[in-house]
């Protein structure tokens, strides 16, 4: 359930951003702003379903799966192909993502 709820404020949080990067920098209507802060306010409910003892921890976590949903939206929103050091990037967050997630607690 944890990965869902990472999976889906990651494509909220994309989103989001993406409606703003698309008025200022594409040209856009202002008018994407309205779903784009609509799908911000649903990426900051989704992450409080995180089941962690600690906000940070959850947000921690969180900042692994957005890095892979960013390369994600590269590749299929914006039709560029990620490179190997994309690939390994997002490798690397991903263990760390793993570690905090998963990591024995004291």
């Amino acid at each position: 359930m944890t990965f869902l709820v990472y999976a889906g404020a990651a494509l909220a949080e994309i989103a989001g951003c993406f409606s703003f990067w698309a008025w200022l920098r594409l040209g856009k209507s202002h008018l994407w702003l309205v779903p784009g802060m609509g799908a911000l306010a649903l990426f900051a409910y989704l992450l409080t379903l995180v089941p962690s003892d600690a906000a940070g921890r959850a947000y921690a976590a969180y900042g692994g799966v957005y890095i892979v949903a960013s390369i994600l939206w590269l590749w299929i929103a914006e039709g560029a192909r990620p490179d190997r050091w994309d690939i390994a990037g997002a490798g690397i967050c991903l263990a760390g993502t793993a570690l905090i997630l998963f990591g024995p607690r004291a």
